[in-house]
């Protein structure tokens, strides 16, 4: 039996389903998709709810196409959860914090950086409303894992089953190139600021995707996803609640 620590990405080598390009094409369709769902504005319901629908729908649109084209084998994306899981998204949650504040900290120190609108948002908020954005918070970041790891994949398969390229290689070209569409998203939120979103958001990604590459298990990237950004913006409510008036 093939133990956790051996099991390899699936989807790309036949395990536990092989899918071919007109099935990458679907499911890259369906992250395609769920991403206009999301910041479309005919998705949302009245305040305070109006991110919750659309972070549902970012999240349940690409795993619709996955299962698809995968059938009962989506799952694979997703184990059972271990303490070594647990330790992986404390760790990288962790590790990540430190290397966005260092590398948005080099950054701010030679070219001018936009801060996120959500922090002001946050901050002005009741607290019922509070409750209910971190709450949504919880499927936009599983959505936004998705939007990464499966465009990963896809590149694993292109790269390395079907280009013969070497799959050491192939892994870090897919690992790197996953991370760009996730920066380049991130453009409206950060002012359309292109530097800080490649090398800022840009580093972030890489080292969110380490827990899913290190652990294979989507639920590892996703908690260390959700525990750095409810750190963040805790943080930055506590700050905004520390000032003074």
């Amino acid at each position: 039996m093939t133990t956790q620590a051996q099991r390899d990405f699936p989807y790309y080598a036949g395990e536990p389903v092989r899918l071919q390009g007109r099935h990458w094409l679907v499911v890259l369709g369906g992250v395609a998709l769920a991403f206009c769902v999301l910041v479309s504005p005919y998705t949302r319901l009245p305040d305070p709810w109006s991110t919750v629908m659309p972070s549902l729908l970012f999240c349940a649109v690409p795993l619709l196409a996955l299962a698809a084209v995968a059938g009962r084998a989506w799952t694979a994306l997703y184990r059972r959860v271990t303490l070594r899981d647990v330790l992986w998204m404390v760790g990288i949650a962790a590790a990540n914090l430190v290397v966005s504040i260092l590398v948005g900290l080099m950054l701010t120190a030679s070219h001018p950086t936009a801060s996120n609108p959500a922090f002001a948002t946050l901050g002005a908020a009741d607290t019922s409303a509070r409750v209910i954005a971190f709450a949504a918070m919880v499927p936009q970041l599983a959505g936004e894992e998705l939007f990464t790891i499966l465009p990963f994949l896809a590149c694993l398969w292109l790269l390395h089953t079907r280009w013969a390229v070497p799959r050491t290689t192939a892994l870090i070209a897919a690992w790197i190139l996953s991370a760009i569409p996730f920066a380049l998203v991130h453009l409206p939120t950060y002012n359309w600021n292109i530097l800080q979103c490649l090398v800022v958001i840009g580093s972030a990604r890489l080292m969110l995707s380490l827990a899913y590459l290190a652990t294979r298990n989507l639920w590892v990237s996703t908690g260390a996803h959700i525990i750095n950004d409810w750190v963040l913006f805790g943080i930055g409510l506590v700050a905004q609640a520390a000032r003074p008036a």
